[in-house]
């Protein structure tokens, strides 16, 4: 089975304004834009992170299913299902969408994050 497909059939159905996302990476190293190594001790300010919008609520108007989102990763409640760890938050909690629909729209801005 495929990731996206195993998206697909999650046996869950988000309620009111809840939004359920599977995080990009796993905290750890990582690199600068310069290619140095980052270790996962090193002490950063607070930082955002990247996640994947797998299901939303009926009561979710911006983001959709398959959207990257950012969101503050110390305001997070993780569930596990089927052996797969995701976050569960508000809409609200979110901080920015990036999907294509966007591409050429008014609401985009041209601005990398």
């Amino acid at each position: 089975m495929s990731e996206k497909n195993h998206h697909d059939k999650l046996p869950i159905r988000m309620l009111h304004d809840r939004v359920l996302v599977r995080q990009d990476t796993a905290e750890g190293e990582r690199r600068s834009g310069g290619g140095i190594l980052i270790p996962a001790t090193a002490a950063v300010g607070r930082r955002l992170a990247w996640a994947e919008v797998v299901a939303v609520g009926q009561n979710v108007r911006t983001v959709e299913p398959g959207d990257r989102v950012l969101y503050d990763p110390e305001d997070l409640a993780e569930v596990e299902v089927r052996g797969t760890a995701y976050v569960l938050m508000r809409e609200r909690d979110l901080h920015a969408v990036a999907a294509d629909r966007f591409e050429g729209s008014e609401d985009s801005t041209g601005l990398y994050l």
